[in-house]
């Protein structure tokens, strides 16, 4: 029995820019980290005893089948046809959040169903391996039209500038803080739960479709991480500079489509804005989920109070990435 734990991510900058249809001519470049929420995936040879041969279960559904063409779930039919799986299976998953709620659940999925497949048969797959194939699986099995951060964020976990260039060459970048930065940086950002999830592919397609008419808004939003990457390395002093940069961000991402926000999401914006908010975001393709805003720790409980009844998520950043937590011999 196998059971891989998979971080969740969150982004800060560069969101749209690890499109493939974008870095693959003008590069791209996210900021981003992950969280101690995470995705778990436990796998196991299946008994001989049954009239099926694989079983998963996800969430309060469950598929049982003789063939992989026959998985309607498309991450697990397509990974499992990508590793070439013969032994019958069970797979069950489980997750701390909610899917469709921006924080890259799907491919936090598809990247810890690889690590187990993998670590089933014995073998030690990279991080860089992990994310790659994840991509791959993805964008080209699957054929969603979804970026190219959120398979190596949760593959590598931590704090990093991530890099994307043709060819689908990818760069990860940890980015080093001091003890006290790290803990402030934490201390300054709260998740928020609107209550509501959305469907990224769809809002990705509509952003694919404006692709060159958003060519400032994506150059400026690129730019933007190392504009945030600078201010982490500043003093600490200056990193409400950080949550003036979201904000700007933010306008930004809503010029990339109609669908990012909803009248909602704007009312809640406002209103954190009001409570001593100094910018934030909403996270992953957009339209609902999680919410993420940057305060002065000494605001937090004013932005809390300020936001009920929506759900505040206390959260720690991760810095393992995708990890086998638990194997043992059949």
């Amino acid at each position: 029995m196998i059971i891989t734990r998979t971080p969740f991510r969150m982004s800060f900058f560069g969101g749209g820019t690890d499109l493939p249809a974008w870095y693959a001519d003008n590069g791209g470049a996210v900021l981003s980290t992950t969280i101690d929420k995470y995705c778990y995936i436990c796998l196991r040879r299946l008994p001989p005893f049954f009239d099926y041969k694989h079983k998963i279960v996800f969430f309060s559904k469950q598929e049982a089948f003789n063939e992989i063409d026959e998985i309607e779930h498309p991450a697990v039919r397509e990974t499992y046809r990508y590793m070439d799986v013969k032994d019958g299976l069970i797979m069950q998953h489980d997750g701390d959040l909610p899917s469709h709620s921006g924080l890259g659940s799907s491919s936090a999925f598809t990247v810890g169903l690889l690590h187990a497949l993998y670590a089933l048969r014995g073998k030690m797959a990279s991080k860089k391996r992990l994310a790659l194939e994840a991509i791959h699986i993805e964008q080209n099995m699957i054929k969603e039209a979804v970026g190219s951060q959120d398979q190596v964020a949760s593959a590598f976990g931590g704090l990093n500038k991530i890099i994307f260039s043709a060819n689908n060459n990818v760069e990860v970048k940890p980015f080093v803080i001091t003890a006290e930065k790290y803990a402030h940086l934490q201390n300054c950002l709260m998740l928020f739960f609107t209550g509501f999830a959305r469907f990224a592919v769809e809002i990705e397609k509509d952003k694919l479709r404006q692709l060159d008419s958003n060519n400032n808004s994506l150059s400026l939003m690129q730019s933007m991480v190392d504009s945030a990457a600078g201010i982490l390395d500043g003093d600490i002093s200056g990193y409400n500079d950080f949550g003036k940069l979201l904000h700007e961000s933010w306008t930004l991402k809503k010029q990339l489509s109609s669908k990012v926000s909803t009248d909602v999401i704007n009312d809640i914006y406002i209103k954190a804005m009001q409570s001593g908010a100094i910018g934030g975001k909403i996270l992953g393709a957009g339209g609902g989920g999680f919410m993420l805003f940057f305060v002065k720790p000494e605001d937090r409980e004013r932005l809390r109070q300020g936001l009920a009844p929506l759900l505040h998520v206390p959260f720690r950043f991760d810095t393992l990435g995708s990890q086998v937590i638990y194997f043992t011999e059949e």
